[in-house]
């Protein structure tokens, strides 16, 4: 019996996807893109867009593939379930958060199924396509922690997922292990795992349960790993402290840590910090993302950020827009003001004003272009150095995409497109220098 998944939203979801994949795979399920007996979708429900994304997929694949059976999980899918919303969609079967970890058995149940062959990391019976273009460039992600205790205001995740809940360290390495050790059977499980790329909902609640840190997991992974690069999904701004930020400055000599960190901000006014319950200022935030800056100067700092909150002023965007522009932040993802029932924000609604749609799309594209204008500057500051690169599997018009130690994308010329140039193979780290930024690209050669 075959199957296809299909993941919306955060890396913690693809992550998640990761899992069932695998899970699938080693219950005997066969992977199958074009024609699969079961269609699993793992929803997001941050936004209305995610949602109605997720709604939309349910009904194209029921169209397309109308004998298929469709299996709906994720945030979406928990909160269809609280709200009895799901009874009209074609769906088979529906699990929630709590029981994604148990999805492989619930569908055997539920469809019946028994006596597939397994598979075995390492070999044995069954065949593991991975379909995962993460996986397929010898990138593994890795759920670390799961669920929110911040309640932040605009914020649903809480009510989907749960308080925090940590994975241990040791569980942690294990799976790294494990899967590294399988990966060197490539016919099963494709490429050597070159980098780890630790997911979180919330890094900040990382160990509340286990009595551990993140410092410790970044550290035992350094130690007991040989995983040339370790990354986050996100970082999230409580994590950033002055006991991260020296460690980070100490291990920067190793070259193992990728010099990327997702901090997803939100907003650069304290009125709307405020009321959108995130527990720190505009002037904390920008000493602390100064300080990580100066230590290495061409680590990428990327971030979220709200436009359009409850009660937002054209005053408050300015303040957003000033912080954007002043701090060391060189990449933006710009979403415009969703609300989500039963969020705080939500009741908070019958007493704020909230930014018109045209306003919202105003001040939206006002900082996508400042974003586009600063993403291209930090680029270009790149040209010249010779960084520690990833070669991905995309490809394009000879030229093989790879990434830097900051994870910038870059060029590099594929197989008979130079003859004066080495060409790495996909999952491969040479290194590479950046020698030219042409029409919003980085292209390099290995050296």
């Amino acid at each position: 019996m075959s199957f296809f998944s299909y993941s919306f939203g955060c890396r913690v979801n693809e992550a998640e996807k990761e899992e069932i994949d695998c899970k699938m795979s080693l219950n005997g399920f066969r992977f199958d893109k074009n024609k699969p007996d079961i269609f699993i979708i793992n929803s997001c429900s941050v936004t209305n867009k995610a949602e109605r994304e997720a709604r939309q997929l349910i009904y194209q694949t029921k169209k397309k593939l109308p004998e298929a059976k469709i299996v709906v999980t994720g945030c979406s899918a928990t909160y269809w379930l609280k709200n009895n919303l799901y009874k009209d969609l074609p769906i088979d079967i529906i699990i929630d958060n709590v029981n994604k970890e148990y999805l492989v058995d619930l569908i055997k149940k539920r469809l019946n199924i028994e006596n597939l062959a397994s598979f075995h990391l390492g070999g044995g019976s069954g065949n593991f396509q991975n379909q995962n273009k993460f996986i397929d460039s010898g990138r593994l992600m890795v759920k670390i922690q799961d669920g929110c205790q911040r309640y932040c205001s605009f914020c649903i995740v809480p009510y989907l997922r749960g308080m925090p809940k940590s994975e241990r360290i040791k569980s942690i390495l294990s799976r790294i292990s494990s899967y590294a050790k399988a990966s060197e059977d490539k016919k099963n499980l494709g490429r050597e795992v070159k980098e780890v790329i630790f997911t979180a909902i919330n890094t900040e609640a990382f160990g509340y349960d286990t009595g551990e840190t993140l410092i410790q997991l970044i550290q035992q992974t350094l130690t007991d790993s040989t995983v040339p690069r370790i990354s986050f999904g996100s970082i999230h701004p409580w994590s950033i402290n002055n006991e991260f930020i020296n460690y980070y400055k100490n291990i920067l000599p190793l070259k193992r840590l990728v010099n990327f960190f997702h901090v997803p901000i939100q907003s650069g006014s304290n009125k709307i910090l405020n009321l959108m319950k995130r527990g720190y200022t505009r002037e904390e935030m920008m000493e602390k993302l100064h300080k990580l800056h100066k230590i290495n100067p061409l680590a990428l700092i990327a971030t979220d950020v709200i436009v359009g909150f409850l009660d937002e002023t054209d005053k408050d965007f300015q303040d957003t827009y000033n912080f954007l522009k002043e701090s060391p932040i060189d990449k933006f993802h710009v979403f415009r003001f969703s609300k989500r029932t039963k969020t705080a924000a939500d009741y908070m609604e019958k007493r704020l004003n909230e930014p018109s749609v045209a306003e919202k799309t105003k001040r939206a594209a006002a900082l996508i272009k400042l974003g586009k204008k600063k993403y291209f500057q930090f680029k270009q500051k790149n040209i010249n150095r010779v960084s520690l690169t990833l070669f991905l599997q995309r490809s394009e018009e000879g030229f093989r995409e790879a990434l830097l130690d900051n994870q910038l994308p870059i060029w590099i010329a594929d197989k008979g497109r130079s003859a004066t140039s080495e060409v790495a193979e996909t999952g491969k780290i040479k290194n590479v220098k950046i020698i030219e930024f042409k029409k919003g690209r980085l292209f390099g050669k290995i050296v």
